[in-house]
């Protein structure tokens, strides 16, 4: 662990613990490496999103109501 490493306490359900550390010693990894690399996973979907979010934000957006409309004009519903 380098120095910059802070330290936390986290509550796992008793089962996700029990298959953490399993996978842990089955991968020869730290509970910590893969806890940190899943949390690193999930800011990076997070990251994806927002990105996603703002290239699309002048797209043009069509209500509930016009999308049924949409599917109904087109045979779909």
């Amino acid at each position: 662990m380098s120095e910059l490493s802070k330290r936390s306490t986290v509550y796992f359900e008793e089962d996700v613990h029990q298959a953490l550390r399993v996978k842990a010693a089955t991968t020869h990894r730290s509970v910590s490496e893969l806890v940190n690399e899943a949390v690193r996973l999930a800011l990076r979907e997070d990251q994806e999103d927002l990105s996603a979010f703002t290239q699309r934000a002048e797209e043009a957006t069509l209500t509930y109501e016009e999308l049924l409309d949409d599917l109904k004009a087109h045979g779909k519903l």
